[in-house]
């Protein structure tokens, strides 16, 4: 189960990256400022998501503690 959510979370900071980057090349360009805003919602969104997943796996593995 550990394995899973490691790949699933590495998934998502991916995505986070993908996101973002995407996010300053339309700020860059100067477009359309609702769309950056719901890009930088997403990117809020998928971190969250992150987070939760890695404190999920911290929390299954034992946090990297020795058993």
């Amino acid at each position: 189960m550990a394995t899973f959510t490691t790949v699933l979370t590495v998934i998502v900071i991916g995505l986070v990256v993908l996101v973002l980057i995407k996010g300053l090349f339309n700020m860059v360009k100067g477009t359309d400022a609702n769309r950056s805003n719901k890009l930088m919602q997403l990117r809020l969104l998928l971190q969250a998501v992150a987070v939760i997943l890695i404190m999920f796996t911290l929390w299954l593995t034992g946090g990297g503690r020795p058993s």
